[in-house]
């Protein structure tokens, strides 16, 4: 994991951010909104499939662990021509993600697994006032 401070962007980027309820259909909403982004943005279909996986399984992960009954779930998506960012602010700071190896029988658990695999960077930091931001960025 790194810093939660995300690189300048040499280039323009495109930005966007919701709120998402305590919910199931969170992460589908999810993947709308990033799919809206990612048409919207020059090249940003270069980012879909990973970026769909990550989102879904961040979002799922705040609404599941990180997000207590009348919370939501704030999404920020941010790409440019060399990367995608993907964050994920939820309510508890003292919950932080824990990578951990599911066996082959385990329904859940893999992940932050994925998270690892499929992104340049991801970390998790305090963010300010409550909670925390789990993060990720994706490089073509």
């Amino acid at each position: 994991m790194s810093s939660c401070n995300s690189s300048p962007s040499p280039s323009p980027s495109a930005s966007l951010s919701a709120w998402l309820p305590r919910s199931r259909r969170s992460p589908g909403e999810a993947r709308r909104l990033l799919e809206k982004l990612l048409t919207d943005a020059p090249g940003g279909e270069r980012f879909a499939d990973a970026g769909q996986l990550l989102v879904s399984e961040l979002v799922t992960n705040a609404v599941l662990h990180g997000t207590p009954m009348g919370r939501r779930v704030q999404l920020v998506l941010d790409v440019d021509r060399r990367r995608l960012r993907i964050e994920v602010h939820d309510a508890r700071g003292e919950r932080g993600p824990v990578l951990r190896a599911a066996s082959g029988e385990d329904e859940s658990g893999r992940g932050l697994a994925l998270v690892k695999v499929l992104s340049q960077r991801w970390g998790c930091c305090p963010r300010d006032g409550v909670g925390k931001i789990v993060w990720v960025e994706i490089a073509p």
